[in-house]
């Protein structure tokens, strides 16, 4: 089933591209994320194909040769990637935000030379906000900038980095040295192609194992004074303002894997007999299907809510939170249920159900864990209430 609401008032071409990303995601996606899991490669791979269906470019504007979907389009696409190829969905997400970033901060001269080209393997996105001691609380980034005549020197590392192996571009968060604090936070584009910076992959994965994710070793990394984003310290700003977007990306993500969860557990509740009868006319069982269901649904109305906001012109952050927090705890309670009705057979790798359970507990950590959801919508009831 589509994300998308019945009757929405989307173009025949928005619809006919939600279909055809479905089609493709099943056809050719599903078995490269099930061996990418299980033995090795990554959606690096595929990303040639991607870019020339127009995956790479979905939010970018027409006259740089881009879709220009709506957010609720984008949504609806990460949510059918997600449903075959959560890897996926997650490396055209973070790809997906970085070029929106680019496309709202960057200068004219840069926007040109990175988006024109973003549907391309050589203009491959990453986002490097998270550091060591620096995850929820991203103020406390210890890379290092230092200003020079014509740009900056950067030094640092930084830590779980989708898309870290292969990307040309790095939307970088780092602390400006010799500047009062309120200047110091600043958002800079690094090119991942420039001397001093090094890529170190991230082994052992519970989840989402296609997808690449990197340590970003940043030795004395210059970048001209044209790539900062924004003016100084504004730097957190800038990123947070892109989490808040991103954030219901990552909850259409955990939507296409309960999605494939449920329809995993219906299909198998129909089939498997127990005591005479099909195991889903079992109530226990009955249940588990029928509170999946609802869940769904309602994390499906919460991210179309949220995009919908987008697409008016103001994301409403608490929108956003609500979103991801609800869809990908969802995510997790259904997958958690799609193992159970499987009983034994869900617990071994044959079993789609296995991976997918994996594949969803990362839903509730990366782009703000709940814990920091929870602390935005009480932040912004507080100040609708103030």
């Amino acid at each position: 089933m589509s994300l998308v609401p019945d009757a929405d008032g989307l173009t025949d071409d928005h619809l006919m591209l939600i279909s055809t990303v479905a089609e493709f995601a099943q056809s050719e996606l599903l078995p490269l994320d099930r061996a990418w899991d299980q033995y090795s490669g990554a959606v690096y791979d595929v990303l040639p194909q991607l870019g020339d269906m127009g995956l790479l470019t979905l939010c970018v504007p027409e006259v740089f040769g881009g879709l220009a979907c709506p957010y609720r389009v984008y949504a609806a696409i990460i949510h059918e990637l997600a449903k075959w190829s959560p890897s996926t969905s997650v490396t055209v997400a973070v790809h997906s935000m970085v070029g929106r970033i680019i496309q709202k901060y960057a200068n004219d001269a840069l926007q040109d030379m990175c988006l024109r080209g973003w549907a391309g393997v050589k203009h491959f996105g990453a986002f490097a906000l998270s550091e060591a001691g620096a995850g929820s609380d991203a103020a406390a980034v210890r890379t290092m900038a230092v200003e020079e005549d014509d740009g900056y020197r950067i030094s640092g590392e930084k830590m779980w980095i989708t898309n870290g192996m292969h990307a040309r571009w790095f939307l970088t968060l780092a602390r400006l040295q010799g500047v009062p604090d309120s200047e110091s936070l600043c958002a800079f584009l690094i090119d991942g192609d420039d001397p001093g910076l090094q890529r170190t992959q991230i082994h052992g994965k519970l989840g989402i194992r296609g997808s690449e994710t990197a340590v970003i070793h940043l030795d004395q990394v210059f970048v001209p004074k044209d790539r900062l984003l924004g003016q100084h310290g504004q730097g957190l700003n800038v990123c947070l303002s892109s989490l808040n977007e991103g954030r219901i990306g990552i909850a259409a993500q955990a939507c296409g894997i309960a999605e494939a969860c449920l329809e995993e557990m219906t299909s198998y509740a129909s089939h498997r007999e127990q005591f005479g009868q099909p195991i889903g006319k079992f109530q226990a069982v009955a249940d588990m299907v029928a509170d999946s269901a609802v869940e769904l649904e309602a994390s499906k109305n919460l991210i179309w809510r949220a995009a919908s906001t987008v697409d008016r012109g103001h994301s409403d952050r608490g929108a956003c939170s609500m979103a991801k927090l609800y869809a990908s705890e969802s995510a997790n309670r259904i997958a958690y249920r799609a193992v159970q009705v499987h009983g034994g057979s869900g617990f071994v790798q044959e079993c789609r159900v296995e991976q997918l359970f994996r594949d969803a507990r990362v839903t509730p950590i990366y782009e703000g864990t709940s814990e920091i959801q929870r602390m935005v919508i009480a932040a912004e009831l507080a100040k609708k209430a103030g």
